[in-house]
Order: structure tokens, then sequence, then C-alpha cells
């Protein structure tokens, strides 16, 4: 047996969101082209729209970032109806050992957005899911850090973002939209590795 087993071409990676103003979609579009930058395939699902197909595409991925706006201190209600339609999914397994990540978008610099990420990684435990961090130092935490920095905020659970209360989607924060990007593509690639891995399992 080959010692060298090469990364899979292509994980398939699937972005579960809701925005309800567009900030979190411009962040769930930013974590989409990290997943690309990750050579992995990348769907968008919007889950106060979902569809019978797009059910299948979160069944068929290997890996699935969940985001929501957080609003009063929480994942936003359209999320939770998504979350608790999963339940028979949840009993059956259907998700269980996948790869999950979480990204989350708040007026208030803070805005509680931890209680929100960690809501949804323990959906993700719920489903059994191997859960990614941001995999990131905190920034803008000293003299010589600036709001351009990645992980301007410090959340290492997930991503989390602050974008105005005022401000239309295309003023989201090009620090909070790298952040999501790199978020993006650490969850590719550590959705490669783990296919490869599992790939040399199964041949030993």
């Amino acid at each position: 047996m080959s010692t060298n087993a090469s990364l899979p071409a292509e994980a398939r990676v699937a972005v579960a969101y809701h925005s309800g103003f567009g900030h979190t979609q411009v962040l769930a579009d930013a974590v989409a082209a990290g997943i690309r930058d990750g050579k992995a395939t990348a769907h968008l699902i919007p889950v106060d729209q979902i569809t019978d197909a797009d059910w299948q595409i979160l069944d068929d991925a290997d890996a699935i970032v969940f985001g929501s706006a957080t609003y009063m201190g929480n994942v936003s209600a359209e999320f939770q109806r998504f979350a608790e339609k999963t339940g028979r999914r949840c009993v059956n397994g259907t998700w269980r050992d996948k790869v999950a990540a979480g990204f989350t978008n708040s007026g208030a610099k803070s805005g509680d957005k931890v209680q929100s990420l960690v809501s949804i990684a323990v959906f993700a435990a719920q489903h059994h899911m191997h859960w990614v961090n941001l995999g990131l130092g905190a920034g803008w935490n000293s003299s010589r850090g600036s709001e351009q920095d990645l992980n301007r905020l410090g959340f290492w659970l997930g991503a989390g973002a602050a974008t105005d209360v005022d401000a239309d989607a295309d003023r989201v924060r090009s620090a909070d939209k790298a952040t999501c990007r790199h978020l993006g593509q650490r969850v590719a690639e550590v959705t490669r590795q783990l296919l490869a891995g599992r790939a040399v399992t199964a041949a030993a």
C-alpha cells in the first residue's frame, strides 16, 4: 500500500445559513469563496427557502458550515426552525461524522454572538459531526492591530462579524468577509484531509 495517499480532488461542502437583512448572506458568500480556495465544491443553501433538492445536498455533503444572524443573543428563529426539522436525521445519524463549522453576524461588536456559535456547535454535536474551529488568533487586540485584522472581534469557536444595523449589505466589513473566507478554506482543507485519511484506512 502506498503511504503517499493524495488528498481527494474535491470535497463537497454545503453552507446552510439564514440571513434576515443580507449581511449574513454576504458572509455566506465569503465562506463559499474560501471553500473554493480550499479546492472543494461549495453549495449555498438559505435555510428559510430550503427545498427537497437542498436537503439532498446537505445529506450528500462531506461538510456543512452553518451560519445565522444573531438576534436577541442567539440564532434566528428561522435557523432554529431549520434545526428542528433535522430531528429525524439526528435520530438516524444521517449527518454523523460530517465536518461542521459556524459563523454569525450581529449589529453590536459582541452582541452575545458566542451564544449563537455555541448553539450551532451543540446542534452539530447532536448530529455527531466533527467541529472545526476558526483557527485564528485574535486580531485588533494591541496598539499595532487594526480593525482590518482577521478575527478582529476575537472569536475562536467560529467566525464572528459585526455590521452596523443601519448599514446596507454591501457595507459588511472587509475584515469580517476575509475572516469568513478563511473559515471556508479551513473547513475545505480539513474535510479533504479527513476524506484522505478515510481512504487510507479503508485501503489498509
